[in-house]
C-alpha cells in the first residue's frame, strides 16, 4: 500500500526522461531521401592515398581521420545524380551518425541526421540549421560563425557536424567530382 503512492510519481518522471540514442533515418532512408530519382544506390569503395588525404586536410583544414570511407553512389540509369557518404562524428560524449549527399560537382544536396545519441543537442536536425550546407563547397562557408550558425546548447554537435561535412566536402572535391 505504501508503495502504491510511488508508481504514478515513478511513471511521471519515466515519461519525462530524455531519449537517448535515436535513430531518425536508416542509411537506405536517407539515400532516398537525398536522391528521389535515383533508380539505385551502388556502394563504391573509397579508399583515399596518403597524397589525398594530406589534400583533403589543406582544403577542410581537419584531419581527414580515416583512408576508407562508405560511399553510395545515386544512379539513375547511367547517370551519376550524386553520392551519399556516411560518417559518424563525436557529439559531446556520444557519436552522431550522419549522412551527406553530393552533388557531382562536389557541393553539399543536403546532410540527414541518422542517429542521434545525446541527451542534449538534438537541434541539429533540424531542417533550417542542415539547410545551411546546402549548395556550399570546401572550404568556403561551411565552418562555425562562416556560412553556418552555431545553435546554443548543442555547441558541441554542430561544430563536430560541421567540421564533418567540411571534411567529406573536401573529399568529395579530392576523390569525387567530376
Amino acid at each position: 500500500m505504501k508503495y502504491s503512492l510511488c508508481l504514478p510519481v515513478l511513471a511521471a518522471s519515466a515519461a519525462c526522461a530524455p531519449a537517448f540514442a535515436t535513430q531518425y533515418l536508416s542509411a537506405e532512408q536517407a539515400q532516398k531521401l537525398m536522391f528521389p530519382d535515383a533508380s539505385e544506390f551502388r556502394e563504391q569503395k573509397l579508399a583515399l592515398t596518403t597524397a589525398q588525404m594530406q589534400q583533403v586536410e589543406k582544403l577542410a583544414g581537419v584531419t581527414a581521420r580515416s583512408v576508407n570511407w562508405r560511399v553510395f553512389r545515386a544512379i539513375k540509369g547511367e547517370a551519376t545524380l550524386g553520392y551519399v557518404v556516411l560518417d559518424d562524428v563525436i557529439g559531446k560524449f556520444e557519436l552522431i551518425s550522419y549522412a551527406v549527399g553530393i552533388n557531382p560537382d562536389a557541393s553539399v544536396r543536403q546532410v540527414e541526421i541518422l542517429t542521434y545519441r545525446e541527451s542534449h543537442g538534438g537541434e541539429i536536425r533540424n531542417p533550417a540549421w542542415r539547410k545551411q550546407f546546402v549548395g556550399k563547397r570546401a572550404p568556403a562557408g561551411l565552418s562555425i560563425g562562416d556560412g553556418v550558425a552555431n545553435i546554443s546548447g548543442a555547441t558541441l554537435s554542430s561544430t563536430h557536424v560541421t567540421d564533418g561535412v567540411r571534411r567529406i566536402a573536401a573529399i568529395a572535391q579530392v576523390a569525387l567530382a567530376q
